[in-house]
């Protein structure tokens, strides 16, 4: 026979999150890594939109396939951004660095704005 399970929710609190969950878990380098996460999900739509094969985009990264899988499952750590813009710009993207002030009363902001693929 099953059991029933039931949920007490008055024993479950919610907060809402700063954007970033890097931060929210209080690993460091939270910026960088929430940069490189947007990087990698966009390589990752342009292969999806392109219906490339990881064969053929790990061969056109210059990576190997276990490599380019590991990358898009989000094992990025060891790539730099640097790297990480090579790839896109290996994938026919143009990328454009900004810098600007910020509002004087917080702290500089890294993101990332592209248009949607498609």
């Amino acid at each position: 026979m099953m059991g029933v399970w039931t949920l007490n929710t008055s024993e479950i609190s919610v907060e809402r999150g700063s954007g970033n969950v890097f931060a929210d878990l209080d690993l460091p380098d939270a910026d960088s890594h929430l940069l490189k996460a947007e990087l990698v999900s966009r390589i990752d739509d342009i292969l999806q939109q392109r219906r490339t094969t990881q064969a053929e985009a790990a061969r056109a990264l210059g990576l190997s396939r276990p490599d380019l899988s590991r990358l898009l499952r989000g094992g990025f750590r060891e790539y730099s951004l640097e790297r990480l813009f090579h790839f896109l710009t290996a994938l026919g993207c143009d990328i454009d660095i900004v810098i600007r002030p910020s509002d004087p009363d917080t702290k500089g902001k890294l993101r990332i704005v592209a248009p949607e693929i498609g």
